[in-house]
This record gives C-alpha cells, sequence and structure tokens, in this order.
C-alpha cells in the first residue's frame, strides 16, 4: 500500500492527468463519493441537510497556487459571498482556506490582508475561519500568517499535520495564543527527513499530540479538532478526554464528506461534536486523488464507477 500512495501523491501533481481525468464521466461520478456537487449551492444544500441532523459542516472551495493577484482576489471575493450566505442561510458552518489559495506564493504580506478580510467577515458573520496546511515547506510562512491574523482576530484556528516531526514543538510554541488546533494525520507526499514514512508512527505521534492538545483544553488552553476516520484512535481520544473532565463541547472530530457517514452520526448520538467537511469546485483532481491515497481502498470503488 505505501507504493500505491506514493504513486497517488506523485499523480495529485500532474496538470496533464488533471485534465484527462476530469474529462471523464466515470471520473466525476467517482468523486461524487466526496462532494456533494462541484457549486456553492451544492456544498450549502448538504450543510443544512447536515444542520437538520444535528452536524456542523467545515466548507472550502477547492483550489490551490493561485498564480496572479487577480486570482487571489478573486477567491477572497468568493469566500467573502460564501460567509454571507452561511449568515442569511443560519448554517451551523465554518469556512476552510488554503493560503496558496489566497497568494501566498505570489505575495505573504497581501496573503495575510486577504487573510485578514476574511477573519473580519467570519467574526461579523458569527462562524469561524480555519487555515488549513500543504506542504511542509509552506509551513514557516502559513504559522506567520496565523500568528499575525490571530493579533487581531479570535475566530481563527489553524490545521497542523501529526506525520511532521515538526509539529508537537510548533504546537508548544502556539500554546500562549491558546489556539484551536485542526490535527490531521497528513496527506501530502514527504520525504522521510520531514516526516514519519511509516503510518504506525504517524498514528503514535497523532495521539501523543492529541493528549497534549486535550490537556491543554481540560483548562481551556486550547480548542482541539480531531480531523480523522480512524475509529480506534477516536475511542482513545474520546477516552482520554474523559479521563480528564474536558468539559462537553471542549473539543470536535472533523470527518470528510461521504466517509463513514453512520459512523458520524454513531459518534454524534454519543455526545461528541462532529462537523463534515465539504468540498467543492472544479480543481478536484489533486484534492480528490490525495484522499484515495489517505485509504488507497477506495480505489476499488474508482473501479466499480468505471464499470457501472
Amino acid at each position: 500500500m505505501a507504493i500505491v500512495r506514493s504513486m497517488l501523491l506523485r499523480a495529485s501533481r500532474s496538470a496533464w492527468l488533471a485534465d484527462q481525468f476530469r474529462r471523464r464521466s466515470f471520473a466525476r461520478r467517482a468523486v461524487r463519493k466526496f462532494m456533494p456537487g462541484e457549486d456553492v449551492d451544492s456544498a450549502l444544500n448538504a450543510s443544512k441537510e447536515f444542520a437538520r441532523e444535528r452536524m456542523g459542516t467545515v466548507i472550502t472551495a477547492l483550489g490551490e497556487r493561485v498564480t496572479n493577484r487577480d486570482e487571489a482576489d478573486s477567491v477572497r471575493d468568493h469566500y467573502l459571498q460564501l460567509l454571507d450566505q452561511i449568515q442569511a442561510r443560519g448554517l451551523p458552518t465554518h469556512v476552510s482556506v488554503k493560503l496558496t489559495h489566497l497568494g501566498l506564493d505570489l505575495d505573504r504580506e497581501a496573503c495575510l490582508t486577504r487573510v485578514r478580510a476574511l477573519a473580519t467577515r467570519a467574526e461579523q458573520t458569527g462562524t469561524f475561519l480555519w487555515i488549513d496546511i500543504e506542504e511542509s515547506w509552506y509551513v514557516d510562512a502559513t504559522l506567520d500568517v496565523f500568528r499575525r491574523a490571530r493579533e487581531t482576530h479570535e475566530k481563527v484556528g489553524l490545521c497542523l499535520q501529526a506525520y511532521l516531526y515538526r509539529t508537537p514543538q510548533d504546537i508548544e510554541a502556539l500554546m500562549p495564543l491558546k489556539p484551536a488546533i485542526r490535527l490531521v494525520k497528513g496527506a501530502y507526499r514527504e520525504p522521510a527527513v520531514v516526516a514519519f514514512p511509516r503510518k504506525r508512527d504517524t498514528d503514535d505521534a497523532y495521539f501523543t499530540i492529541a493528549e497534549r492538545l486535550l490537556e491543554a483544553a481540560a483548562r481551556s488552553a486550547a480548542f482541539p479538532v480531531f480531523g480523522t476516520h480512524d475509529l480506534s484512535l477516536i475511542e482513545r481520544i474520546r477516552a482520554r478526554a474523559s479521563s480528564i473532565a474536558v468539559p462537553d463541547g471542549g473539543y470536535e472530530v472533523h470527518m470528510l464528506y461521504g466517509i463513514r457517514p453512520s459512523e458520524q452520526r454513531a459518534l454524534r448520538d454519543r455526545g461528541v461534536s462532529v462537523r463534515v467537511l465539504i468540498s467543492y469546485g472544479t480543481h478536484w483532481f489533486p484534492w480528490y486523488v490525495r484522499r484515495l491515497a489517505e485509504r488507497p481502498a477506495n480505489l476499488w470503488f474508482v473501479a466499480r464507477s468505471l464499470v457501472s
């Protein structure tokens, strides 16, 4: 499976494959497993359905690495409108953004200005802004933008990856901010010098970091979010949270749309705050292939879509 994962992660950066895959009807059918549709209304309508089931959502517009300032400004404006739509519909929905989608590669200061604009609108509309994490070489810049955004806005959270060796130190450095941290295992192709190559080591690192975040949550010194579909890991986290008296609502579990939906509802019924991450947009190929790499068994779903 490690070889398959490596091949998928390499393929996720191929513009040629992205173009070829998006042209195929079977690919569009297969990707619907993980997203309700390419347009924003599909994401908002799905969020409304989850709200009826007493589950919150996080929405993100797919895209990364814009190539010019106008494109980055357009992404900002799209998210500003999205936040207004969330408020107008009264949805318990957060927004998550990638900094390279907001021009991080072009101009860090301009990217920060766009993030601050979104954070301001998120506060005005009563919701929350998440900053997603990308490859390891973006972490320093992402931490800088997050820290500076938090200087003036409290309702901003950051995603970090357990498979990076540096993450425990990064979290310790952020603790004075009483941060909201969404912890994921990691979905990019990273060299062994910066990230754990073995799943077992990543799982161990994840739980160690989770314990540190829960200890802070028990003192209201952090708000941890656990982005994982690993049910055994979630159970260990739940048990630890209970043993140290983390208050109700003191942490959340975030799971992707279309993955383990019955387990999402079961967690909700057991009193866990669950949010579903919903993606939309036409630039879904890199994101979709990374989802397959996280769980290569999903390739069987693609194969069934191909022949159905």
